[in-house]
């Protein structure tokens, strides 16, 4: 089982044999811990649940602190399912993850929440470009523009592009090159960029095959 909920540090760059420049996300993966394993006659579906994050016990519910303490297990501040098949169950409750899971060269898909923007306009949520600002007008220029159709069928149509919330949006970046692994400070360092901001949970999974 291949899969790590982690903390995302921040972007830096590191350079490779040649001395070529390779801009990086340097990711916080582990230690999770194997908080449950839930399977197909007990719960319908298989898949593991790994916490991450030591917090107080303060902070956590009693339902929250009996569930991990089944297994002896700190207070984990996070808990996230992977969903996974029968036969790739190789973990037990209780079990320790460190960052050595993943490999130097292997892909993986990182999931994010994206910076939230606030309620953002259509020139800068969707690209729009401003009206022109010849002819008289004054207070039109980053205007949408018409939105509603004619007599038929005489509504706006759901689903256009239009003012509104801006990011903070569950974001997926595919198949990142793992360049860096340091399992003694449990540092992952991934080619490219991750979404969310500086100190944002992220999971980190094996790459999935992408349709060509």
């Amino acid at each position: 089982m291949k899969g790590m909920i982690g903390k995302k540090v921040g972007m830096t760059q590191i350079f490779d044999e040649k001395g070529n420049v390779i801009p990086v996300t340097v990711l916080e993966a582990g230690p999770c811990y194997v908080t449950q394993v839930r399977t197909a006659e007990k719960d319908g579906y298989v898949a593991v649940q790994l916490g991450f994050g030591v917090t107080k016990p303060q902070r956590l519910t009693k339902g929250q602190l009996g569930h991990l303490g089944r297994n002896n297990l700190p207070a984990l501040r996070h808990l996230r399912e992977f969903r996974i098949l029968a036969d790739q169950v190789d973990v037990q409750e209780g079990q320790q993850i460190n960052a050595d899971a993943f490999e130097k060269g292997e892909r993986v898909d990182v999931i994010g929440t994206s910076k939230g923007r606030g309620f953002a306009g259509t020139i800068k949520r969707h690209n729009f470009h401003r009206q022109p600002k010849t002819h008289g007008q004054s207070d039109r220029e980053r205007a949408p523009g018409s939105v509603g159709a004619g007599t038929n069928p005489g509504r706006t149509i759901k689903g256009l592009p239009m003012a509104g919330r801006m990011g903070n949006d569950r974001v997926t970046t595919q198949n990142l090159e793992v360049v860096l692994v340091d399992a003694e400070r449990n540092l992952i360092a991934v080619r490219g960029s991750v979404p969310g901001a500086k100190g944002g949970i992220v999971l980190i999974k094996p790459a999935r095959p992408r349709r060509r």
